[in-house]
Order: C-alpha cells, then structure tokens, then sequence
C-alpha cells in the first residue's frame, strides 16, 4: 500500500470514530478514559497537536468544537452527566497520578 493510500485509509477510519461517537453520546467520557484509556478530549487534543505539527494554529476550544460537532460547553449541557462515585474510583484505579 502507498503512503497516500494509508493516510486517506487512516483518515477515514479517524472520521467514523468521531461519527461514531458524536452518535454515542450515552458513553460519558469518564467511561471511555476507565476502559480505553482516552477519551473524546484526548482525541481533540491530539487533533490539536497534529494541526500545531503542520503549522496550523489551534486552541483547545476550536479542536473540540471540531471534534465534538458543537461547542465544547454546549456538548457537555445536553450529553454529560455527573459521574458516579464507582466512575470516580474507577478512575483514580486507572490513574494514580
């Protein structure tokens, strides 16, 4: 496979994982940072810093609105809910730091 083939490949795959999880919206990132390690955030950011490896200037607010389909606030009104005390410990077992 060439290059190009790869990244327009890679690419693809990258947009329906977004899709997918702009339609997901009942998986809290919480959830996502206790199973996988990463989350929507995470993957904003590293939207985020491929643009900055281009060249390309980007704050937070801008990755994620580009991420998440909306602005970051708003996304978080209709679709993130209060994390469970289980979500919580959870994750502070995954992450100790």
């Amino acid at each position: 496979m060439d290059q190009e083939t790869q990244v327009e490949l890679e690419a693809a795959a990258f947009r329906r994982l977004r899709k997918h999880l702009r339609e997901r919206t009942d998986v809290q990132n919480i959830d996502m940072m206790n199973l996988a390690g990463f989350c929507r955030n995470c993957l904003s950011r590293w939207y985020q810093e491929a643009a900055g490896e281009h060249g390309i200037a980007m704050d937070k607010a801008t990755a994620r609105e580009i991420f998440y389909g909306m602005p970051f606030d708003k996304w978080r009104r209709q679709y993130q809910t209060e994390a469970t005390q289980e979500q919580v410990d959870a994750f502070q077992r995954s992450h100790p730091e």
